[in-house]
């Protein structure tokens, strides 16, 4: 991809549904009584390959090519097939690990593996605390890397106190829970996206939450949802940061799931001084949704850290292009999970942007950046990783000359970012 800054953005947008949403939806009606339509999912690599996994494993799910709705016929809490082969998850760690929690539980062998990059990345973190419940599970590696075997079933309820706050382990965790012989808990040092809990909780599962706790009971069915996938925050965040940090913008974002577990990034936005605008707020499918309106800004440095970090994860590559264009410096620091992401996202945000002129240095756990460093058009390569792809094309509508984006791999997760990065920088209403 190739682009320049143009000199003025109005823009409406429809972002995609919710990655995180689209996933559980598909995965909690598959064992559900029941079947459930699904509006507007994210119709990405990820969560088809979920969607995939789970025909194989006996699940009917009616998803036609291009479809903006899903049909999915339910098969119980305990109606899953041994599948034929193995569950191919792609690139999805949300894929492979809410699956890895979800087959610990049933009497069935189960092979998972992904590509070349999800075979990187850390599968010890759910694979511990499902063998103290009493699943069968081996990895790569001593345990720590997919492929992955599982031959479920027979579990024990706990109480686990997770080294890091996760929602991918603590959904993984709970979805055993659902059939464990007990209250199963889960505690994390600070409390991760919840949209496993809200949809447990609609579709009649008996949860309850505390701080950075949570407690499930074993279920004896859940209820099929139907629902509207809300637009997903994490790519609304693209265009927040495109807006506040471009001379002459304006940029309204229609049906964002503002979940308070996701909202970290509109947290840091306002402690910058950016223009952002919360409006038409509504619920559904148990979630809260609202539309967005984001406009040039003068922006200012803040410090990232603690809590704060779990809920803008994803953001936080963004969040160092936010502060190349805010007075003074900002750190980010407790976020040692940017490092075992699709990438290593610290090297790449230093990387990417040093290219472009960005004064950003690496911590163990973060990153500095220097503001007010202008930017310049360069060539880089996102490396496959979706979040540095976005990040390399938005910083490419703020920098001077031309950039050259290699490797986006955004199909992952906004198969239509680019078009629409066009029609926005072209002066067109966005989809």
């Amino acid at each position: 991809m190739i682009a320049n800054r143009p000199e003025r953005i109005r823009a409406r947008i429809q972002v995609p549904g919710d990655k995180s949403i689209s996933h559980r939806s598909l995965l909690l009606n598959a064992i559900a009584s029941g079947s459930a339509t699904i509006e507007r999912p994210l119709d990405s690599a990820d969560v088809r390959a979920t969607a995939n996994c789970l025909r194989a494993l006996g699940v009917g799910i009616d998803w036609t090519e291009g479809a903006e709705q899903v049909r999915v016929e339910g098969r119980g809490l305990h109606g899953l097939f041994e599948s034929e082969d193995v569950l191919d998850c792609g690139n999805s760690g949300t894929t492979i690990r809410l699956l890895t929690g979800l087959l610990s539980a049933h009497p069935i062998l189960s092979i998972l593996n992904g590509d070349a990059s999800l075979r990187t990345r850390p599968m010890a973190r759910v694979i511990a605390p499902l063998r103290e419940m009493g699943a069968h599970i081996h990895g790569r590696t001593g345990d720590t890397l997919a492929p992955i075997v599982i031959k479920g079933g027979g579990l024990r309820a706990r109480e686990y106190a997770s080294p890091v706050a996760s929602a991918q382990v603590k959904s993984a965790v709970l979805l055993a829970g659902l059939y464990a012989d007990g209250e199963t808990t889960v505690r994390e040092p600070a409390k991760s996206r919840d949209h496993t809990e809200r949809m447990l909780i609609t579709m009649g599962a008996g949860l309850r939450g505390e701080g950075a706790a949570v407690t499930i009971s074993p279920a004896a069915q859940l209820e099929a949802l139907s629902l509207r996938v809300p637009g997903d925050i994490s790519s609304a965040a693209p265009w927040l940061v495109l807006g506040a940090c471009h001379p002459d913008a304006e940029i309204l974002i229609e049906g964002v799931n503002t979940n308070p577990t996701r909202t970290g990034l509109l947290d840091i936005l306002q402690e910058m001084g950016a223009k952002v605008e919360v409006l038409e707020e509504r619920t559904t499918g148990g979630e809260p949704v609202a539309d967005l309106v984001v406009r040039s800004s003068e922006l200012k440095g803040t410090t990232v850290s603690g809590e704060l970090v779990p809920r803008a994860i994803d953001e936080l590559p963004l969040v160092a292009l936010l502060a190349c264009f805010a007075d003074g410096e900002t750190v980010v620091k407790d976020a040692a999970e940017l490092v075992v992401k699709e990438s290593n996202r610290v090297e790449a945000v230093v990387r990417v942007l040093g290219a472009m002129g960005a004064r950003v240095t690496a911590r163990d756990d973060g990153f500095v950046v220097h503001g007010r460093q202008p930017l310049r058009g360069a060539s880089v390569d996102a490396r496959g990783d979706h979040r540095i792809g976005m990040l390399a094309g938005i910083a490419a509508l703020l920098a001077d000359g031309e950039t050259r984006v290699a490797n986006d791999a955004v199909e992952v997760s906004y198969p239509t970012f680019w078009e629409e990065l066009r029609e926005a920088a072209e002066g067109a209403a966005a989809r």
